[in-house]
């Protein structure tokens, strides 16, 4: 198959070498208005540059969006006319207004999904197989100041990768929320019948962190995103005093994960999709679904 990527920012170069290494792509081709840019990548990656992007959709099967969110729709719009499958980077569109408008316009017989990349990370899996009755969930996406992040809010940026989880892989069904934000640090509290689910959105941290802890009556999960470690804390119902305090000795399993790059994983399982004219695991209602629950939160921003 041969394959395209539209813009060479940070997650399009990693597109590009992720593409280059895939065993069932034949070609990769890169496109940038920045045009030195997108030769550097071409060539680090061994891979071709596309003159403009008319002469790329004429030459791929399939092509992965990583322009700008404020250019998803006009630039989505172009691969639809032009027939090409398409996977387009999160958030799928810069308002639900503009993917309420695109979404009819793709064909059945095109292949379009969103990359909503934390769907793939391996911990996920593994925590949908273990839970079972969450009385309490919890995720922290936190990054220090990023010069590569302009003009959107963190909630979009990076509480987003969350909601996903929570409303796709977690959740679903009515739900209630409150958040407390600002354009940089975000909180949001949602009420799944019994369960809370909170999560926490920085700019602003002094350390990076990717954790995700879920409380059930008999265990405890926590993983972490970034080294795709998960443990289960078990209860023994052991109690004893030490100096006056109660202490409890937990018995703490590690799960074992196959560890894997989560963006590889997904273009696979882009490319498979395509192959077989199959939906992609990330649907652009799904995309779209997502961008509604950042608008609500977004609301709250002061």
């Amino acid at each position: 198959m041969d394959v395209g990527v539209i813009g060479v920012g940070v997650m399009g170069q990693n597109h590009a070498r992720v593409y280059s290494e895939l065993k069932a792509v034949d070609s990769v081709r890169v496109f940038d208005l920045n045009e030195t840019a997108a030769q550097n990548v071409a060539a680090k990656n061994g891979i071709e540059c596309a003159g403009s992007m008319e002469e790329l959709l004429r030459s791929v099967d399939a092509v992965s969006l990583c322009v700008p969110t404020p250019y998803h729709y006009t630039t989505a719009k172009a691969v639809i006319d032009a027939g090409v499958h398409m996977l387009i980077e999160k958030p799928i569109c810069l308002t639900s207004q503009e993917a309420e408008d695109l979404i009819p316009q793709i064909p059945d017989d095109l292949v379009v999904g969103v990359g909503h990349i934390e769907r793939f990370n391996p911990i996920i899996a593994e925590i949908q197989r273990i839970v079972k009755d969450p009385l309490y969930v919890e995720i922290k996406r936190h990054n220090p100041a990023s010069a590569r992040v302009t003009g959107s809010s963190v909630v979009e940026d990076l509480m987003i990768h969350d909601i996903d989880i929570v409303f796709n892989a977690l959740f679903d069904g009515e739900y209630s929320m409150q958040s407390f934000c600002t354009f940089d640090i975000c909180g949001a509290m949602f009420q799944f019948e019994k369960t809370p689910v909170y999560l926490s959105a920085s700019r602003k941290s002094s350390k990076k962190m990717r954790m995700i802890h879920i409380e059930e009556e008999e265990f405890t999960i926590q993983g972490d995103f970034m080294t795709q470690e998960v443990y289960v804390y078990r209860k023994p119902e052991h109690y004893h005093v030490e100096e006056q305090r109660y202490v409890q000795d937990n018995i703490i399993e590690k799960v074992m994960v196959g560890k894997v790059e989560p963006l590889k994983t997904e273009l696979n399982t882009f490319i498979d999709c395509v192959k077989k004219g199959n939906p992609f695991t990330v649907t652009p209602e799904q995309g779209l679904a997502n961008v509604r629950v950042c608008e609500s939160i977004k609301n709250e921003i002061s």
